[in-house]
Protein backbone atom coordinates (compact mmCIF):
# COMPACT_ATOMS: atom_id res chain seq x y z
CA UNK A 1 0.00 0.00 0.00
CA UNK A 2 2.84 2.26 0.90
CA UNK A 3 4.44 1.74 -2.05
CA UNK A 4 1.28 2.24 -4.16
CA UNK A 5 0.47 5.24 -2.76
CA UNK A 6 4.15 6.68 -3.24
CA UNK A 7 3.92 5.71 -6.44
CA UNK A 8 0.85 7.73 -7.27
CA UNK A 9 2.75 10.79 -5.46
CA UNK A 10 5.23 10.64 -7.78
CA UNK A 11 3.40 10.55 -10.76
CA UNK A 12 1.49 13.16 -9.81
CA UNK A 13 4.25 15.12 -9.32
CA UNK A 14 5.73 14.18 -12.31
CA UNK A 15 2.96 15.43 -14.46
CA UNK A 16 2.91 18.93 -15.72
CA UNK A 17 0.48 21.31 -13.78
CA UNK A 18 -3.34 22.08 -15.42
CA UNK A 19 -2.91 25.58 -16.52
CA UNK A 20 -5.65 27.90 -14.83
CA UNK A 21 -8.43 28.76 -16.98
CA UNK A 22 -7.85 32.77 -18.35
CA UNK A 23 -9.27 34.90 -20.98
CA UNK A 24 -7.01 36.00 -23.92
CA UNK A 25 -6.81 39.97 -24.51
CA UNK A 26 -7.98 41.36 -27.20
CA UNK A 27 -11.81 39.12 -25.99
CA UNK A 28 -14.66 41.65 -26.06
CA UNK A 29 -17.22 41.60 -23.33
CA UNK A 30 -20.56 43.54 -23.48
CA UNK A 31 -21.56 45.46 -20.55
CA UNK A 32 -24.88 46.84 -19.67
CA UNK A 33 -25.55 49.80 -17.83
CA UNK A 34 -27.21 49.24 -14.22
CA UNK A 35 -27.09 53.03 -12.66
CA UNK A 36 -26.97 56.22 -14.67
CA UNK A 37 -23.90 58.11 -15.01
CA UNK A 38 -24.07 61.90 -16.60
CA UNK A 39 -21.40 64.65 -16.43
CA UNK A 40 -24.18 67.04 -16.03
CA UNK A 41 -23.92 65.45 -12.25
CA UNK A 42 -21.02 63.53 -12.34
CA UNK A 43 -17.74 63.37 -10.42
CA UNK A 44 -14.51 61.38 -9.93
CA UNK A 45 -14.74 58.96 -8.01
CA UNK A 46 -18.43 58.08 -9.04
CA UNK A 47 -19.48 54.88 -8.87
CA UNK A 48 -20.34 52.94 -12.00
CA UNK A 49 -22.46 49.68 -11.92
CA UNK A 50 -22.75 47.33 -14.82
CA UNK A 51 -23.50 43.84 -15.74
CA UNK A 52 -21.79 41.30 -18.48
CA UNK A 53 -24.61 41.59 -21.34
CA UNK A 54 -23.81 38.24 -22.65
CA UNK A 55 -21.92 35.09 -21.71
CA UNK A 56 -17.88 35.18 -22.09
CA UNK A 57 -16.51 31.37 -23.08
CA UNK A 58 -13.15 30.17 -23.24
CA UNK A 59 -12.64 26.28 -24.74
CA UNK A 60 -16.34 26.38 -25.11
CA UNK A 61 -17.45 26.48 -22.07
CA UNK A 62 -18.93 29.68 -20.26
CA UNK A 63 -16.81 30.74 -17.84
CA UNK A 64 -18.87 34.32 -17.07
CA UNK A 65 -22.42 34.27 -17.03
CA UNK A 66 -24.52 36.74 -18.12
CA UNK A 67 -25.86 38.97 -15.37
CA UNK A 68 -22.12 39.23 -14.24
CA UNK A 69 -21.63 42.28 -11.79
CA UNK A 70 -19.18 44.77 -12.80
CA UNK A 71 -17.88 47.42 -11.28
CA UNK A 72 -15.81 50.79 -12.14
CA UNK A 73 -15.16 54.43 -11.13
CA UNK A 74 -15.50 57.81 -13.12
CA UNK A 75 -12.37 59.15 -13.37
CA UNK A 76 -12.88 62.22 -15.39
CA UNK A 77 -15.78 63.79 -15.94
CA UNK A 78 -16.49 67.70 -17.67
CA UNK A 79 -19.56 69.03 -19.19
CA UNK A 80 -19.97 70.47 -22.60
CA UNK A 81 -18.72 74.14 -22.72
CA UNK A 82 -20.89 77.48 -24.07
CA UNK A 83 -18.59 78.42 -26.86
CA UNK A 84 -16.48 75.57 -27.54
CA UNK A 85 -15.64 72.13 -26.07
CA UNK A 86 -17.80 68.72 -25.81
CA UNK A 87 -18.66 66.78 -22.83
CA UNK A 88 -16.03 63.88 -21.60
CA UNK A 89 -16.58 61.36 -19.87
CA UNK A 90 -13.79 58.95 -18.56
CA UNK A 91 -14.51 55.30 -16.70
CA UNK A 92 -12.09 52.82 -15.18
CA UNK A 93 -13.72 49.45 -14.69
CA UNK A 94 -12.09 47.71 -11.86
CA UNK A 95 -14.36 44.46 -10.41
CA UNK A 96 -15.56 41.19 -12.54
CA UNK A 97 -17.65 39.30 -9.69
CA UNK A 98 -18.96 35.71 -10.86
CA UNK A 99 -21.93 34.27 -9.64
CA UNK A 100 -20.24 32.71 -6.60
CA UNK A 101 -19.17 35.61 -5.30
CA UNK A 102 -15.57 35.47 -6.57
CA UNK A 103 -14.02 39.01 -7.31
CA UNK A 104 -11.43 39.44 -9.92
CA UNK A 105 -9.53 42.82 -10.99
CA UNK A 106 -11.30 43.67 -13.91
CA UNK A 107 -9.74 46.44 -16.11
CA UNK A 108 -10.77 46.70 -19.80
CA UNK A 109 -10.59 48.98 -22.10
CA UNK A 110 -13.87 51.19 -23.14
CA UNK A 111 -14.20 50.04 -27.51
CA UNK A 112 -17.68 51.43 -28.25
CA UNK A 113 -20.82 52.91 -26.28
CA UNK A 114 -24.93 52.38 -27.28
CA UNK A 115 -25.09 56.08 -28.59
CA UNK A 116 -29.11 55.80 -28.94
CA UNK A 117 -28.92 58.77 -31.32
CA UNK A 118 -27.01 60.96 -28.97
CA UNK A 119 -23.71 61.37 -31.00
CA UNK A 120 -21.67 60.49 -28.22
CA UNK A 121 -18.79 57.83 -28.83
CA UNK A 122 -15.32 56.66 -27.52
CA UNK A 123 -12.45 58.60 -28.75
CA UNK A 124 -10.34 55.57 -28.00
CA UNK A 125 -6.55 57.73 -28.25
CA UNK A 126 -8.12 59.18 -24.76
CA UNK A 127 -10.01 56.86 -23.55
CA UNK A 128 -12.95 58.20 -22.91
CA UNK A 129 -16.72 59.07 -24.18
CA UNK A 130 -17.42 62.25 -25.86
CA UNK A 131 -20.30 64.17 -27.26
CA UNK A 132 -20.63 65.01 -30.68
CA UNK A 133 -20.39 68.43 -31.71
CA UNK A 134 -23.48 70.95 -31.73
CA UNK A 135 -22.41 72.85 -34.79
CA UNK A 136 -25.74 71.44 -36.49
CA UNK A 137 -28.06 72.25 -33.91
CA UNK A 138 -26.77 75.29 -33.16
CA UNK A 139 -26.82 76.42 -37.19
CA UNK A 140 -30.25 74.98 -36.88
CA UNK A 141 -31.52 76.85 -33.81
CA UNK A 142 -30.08 80.24 -35.17
CA UNK A 143 -31.57 80.13 -38.38
CA UNK A 144 -35.46 78.70 -36.97
CA UNK A 145 -34.91 82.07 -34.59
CA UNK A 146 -33.73 83.99 -37.47
CA UNK A 147 -36.68 82.81 -39.93
CA UNK A 148 -39.04 83.54 -36.92
CA UNK A 149 -37.82 87.21 -36.92
CA UNK A 150 -38.42 87.95 -40.31
CA UNK A 151 -41.84 86.77 -40.35
CA UNK A 152 -43.00 89.11 -37.52
CA UNK A 153 -40.79 91.90 -39.03
CA UNK A 154 -42.17 91.17 -42.58
CA UNK A 155 -45.90 91.40 -40.60
CA UNK A 156 -45.53 93.96 -38.56
CA UNK A 157 -43.74 96.26 -41.38
CA UNK A 158 -45.47 94.72 -44.63
CA UNK A 159 -42.05 95.52 -46.10
CA UNK A 160 -38.89 93.54 -47.00
CA UNK A 161 -37.13 96.02 -45.22
CA UNK A 162 -39.10 94.96 -41.73
CA UNK A 163 -38.59 91.34 -42.97
CA UNK A 164 -34.42 92.12 -42.99
CA UNK A 165 -34.55 93.89 -39.92
CA UNK A 166 -36.95 91.06 -38.28
CA UNK A 167 -34.03 88.23 -40.04
CA UNK A 168 -31.34 90.05 -38.33
CA UNK A 169 -32.77 90.80 -34.71
CA UNK A 170 -33.74 86.96 -34.61
CA UNK A 171 -30.77 85.48 -35.73
CA UNK A 172 -29.15 87.67 -33.27
CA UNK A 173 -30.97 86.14 -30.36
CA UNK A 174 -29.99 82.90 -31.71
CA UNK A 175 -26.41 83.60 -31.79
CA UNK A 176 -26.85 84.63 -28.10
CA UNK A 177 -28.85 81.55 -27.05
CA UNK A 178 -26.26 79.22 -28.54
CA UNK A 179 -23.36 81.19 -27.01
CA UNK A 180 -25.19 80.84 -23.60
CA UNK A 181 -26.62 77.36 -23.88
CA UNK A 182 -24.13 74.52 -22.61
CA UNK A 183 -23.39 71.76 -25.21
CA UNK A 184 -25.46 68.32 -24.69
CA UNK A 185 -24.18 66.18 -21.66
CA UNK A 186 -22.62 62.60 -21.97
CA UNK A 187 -25.21 60.23 -20.72
CA UNK A 188 -24.98 56.61 -20.13
CA UNK A 189 -28.65 55.27 -19.11
CA UNK A 190 -29.66 52.30 -17.34
CA UNK A 191 -29.73 49.64 -20.40
CA UNK A 192 -27.36 51.38 -22.42
CA UNK A 193 -24.46 48.99 -23.71
CA UNK A 194 -20.73 49.11 -23.63
CA UNK A 195 -18.77 47.03 -25.35
CA UNK A 196 -14.90 46.25 -23.78
CA UNK A 197 -11.67 44.46 -24.92
CA UNK A 198 -9.61 42.92 -22.97
CA UNK A 199 -6.02 44.42 -23.51
CA UNK A 200 -4.49 41.97 -20.96
CA UNK A 201 -5.74 38.32 -19.89
CA UNK A 202 -7.57 37.52 -17.35
CA UNK A 203 -6.95 34.66 -15.08
CA UNK A 204 -10.06 33.19 -13.57
CA UNK A 205 -8.55 30.63 -11.36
Amino acid sequence: MRIAAALLLAAALASPAVPAAQIPPGTHVLLRMVNSISTRTAQPGDYVYMRTASPITVGGRIVVPPNSYVQGVVVHARRGGRVKGRAQLAIRLETLTLPRGRVLKFTPVVSSVDSAGSGQKVDKEENLIQQGPNHGRDAARIAILAGTGASIGGFTDRSWKGAGIGAGVGAGVGLATVLLTRGRDVELRPGVTLDVVLDRPLRLE
